[in-house]
């Protein structure tokens, strides 16, 4: 079920940008009588940029408790560190973390809905397979439907617009926390629609679930589209720039050279001690990724990877972001970081979001092919080649969930 009551246009004629949690707020009413949970984090924000629970209190429908996701129901924390239940200090709502110390806490348990009857879910996704608030979004809504509670899923856009699909689905024996879903890496779905694509897997009774609408935005639109200023969703995109990047560059997590964490360019510095960079911006400038440029540069993390050391390595600039290809792109920076690092280049040998049996860059490309290659030193370019059968099934798939056309 989706709530997509009319909202006003603009001067154009087209309706005016609005997510779920706009809409809610013009129909709070709905809310009379609930006890219900929101999940939700940092740039669940209204029209006006207030936080959802604020907004939501200050319509006089304070929700009972407060979910967070990883990084906390404030983003404070970084990733892969615990963030503890506690008390809001503005409202005095008892929060729930939903990202603990083990893979256990990434679900709630059924008690944690006790005295509610509604779960309201407001996340902003950045559109990439790793990015974990999706997967928090539909465990936490299963174990909801599963203790009697409704759903109702306040949808976000898409950053990175809703037409592009880009890599390989997720392989089976690969599951994770930064990989739940059979979906490529550069899904184009909004939250709400991998809400109901799983739900769909998963055989949920669609009486108990409501996705409330976006308003004023199309598949193919952008972030800078909806007019709104961008609020970081996790510590380490603050900018949009960085998100554009995030589904290619976020394999360097998967590696022992710096991703840019601990600096004010996360996921646009790449980089480590010993990297010549001036011949590693040579070899991707002359690999011609659309839409980007690459400059070499020194960069000192505070904290993480190498931190308080100098790096050398690249700056990434995105001239383009709708040329943008960012999976393609970080798949091809990684062997060139492998061929060009030496020494200095390492998979990352420590567990990742709670596995220890299988790597990080692993869990991440969803199957062992790319590292394999590397490794063996062979192409792995008819692996990206094979990228596109699985886009094409998957954009199948998806036709019966999308929203927006």
């Amino acid at each position: 079920m989706t709530s997509d009551a009319p909202m006003a246009a603009d001067d154009t004629g087209r309706p005016s940008f609005a997510t779920g949690l706009d809409r809610l707020l013009a129909e709070v009413s709905r809310l009379e009588g609930r006890s219900y949970g929101l999940l939700a984090h940092g740039a669940s924000v209204d029209h006006r940029l207030q936080p959802a629970h604020l907004a939501l209190a200050a319509a006089g429908r304070s929700p009972a408790r407060l979910f967070g996701p990883e990084h906390g129901f404030y983003g404070v924390e970084q990733d892969m560190v615990p963030a503890a239940d506690t008390i809001d200090p503005w409202t005095g709502v008892p929060i729930v973390s939903l990202y603990g110390t083990d893979s256990e806490s990434l679900t709630p348990r059924s008690e944690a809905y006790d005295g509610l009857d509604l779960l309201v879910i407001d996340l902003q996704d950045v559109g990439a397979r790793y990015y974990t608030y999706a997967a928090t979004a539909v465990w936490a809504a299963e174990v909801a439907l599963g203790a009697g509670c409704e759903v109702w899923v306040l949808d976000r856009s898409n950053p990175l617009g809703g037409e592009i699909v880009e890599g390989n689905t997720l392989g089976s024996g690969f599951e994770s926390f930064v990989g739940a879903f059979k979906i490529p890496v550069r899904h184009g779905l909004t939250i709400g629609e991998l809400v109901l694509l799983e739900a769909g897997r998963r055989g949920w009774a669609s009486d108990g679930l409501e996705v409330f609408k976006l308003s004023g935005w199309q598949r193919s639109d952008l972030w800078p589209a909806t007019g709104r200023p961008w609020i970081a969703p996790s510590p380490n995109l603050p900018k949009f720039a960085g998100t554009v990047l995030y589904p290619g560059l976020c394999l360097v997590e998967a590696t022992q050279l710096s991703e840019g964490r601990g600096t004010t360019r996360p996921f646009q510095l790449v980089g480590a001690p010993g990297v010549d960079a001036p011949a590693l911006a040579d070899a991707l400038n002359d690999q011609h990724h659309p839409g980007v440029v690459f400059s070499p540069t020194w960069f000192k993390p505070q904290f993480q990877k190498h931190a308080g050391q100098a790096c050398a390595g690249v700056q990434i600039e995105v001239l383009d972001a709708r040329q943008v290809v960012p999976y393609e792109l970080g798949v091809e920076l990684v062997a060139a970081l492998y061929n060009a690092a030496g020494e200095s280049f390492a998979w990352r040998d420590e567990p990742y979001e709670f596995v220890t049996h299988q790597p990080a860059i692993d869990l991440l490309t969803g199957g062992g092919q790319l590292r394999a290659a590397l490794e063996s030193g062979s192409d792995f370019r008819p692996w990206m080649e094979g990228w596109g059968d699985d886009e094409e099934r998957f954009r199948d798939e998806r036709e019966e969930v999308l929203l927006y056309r």
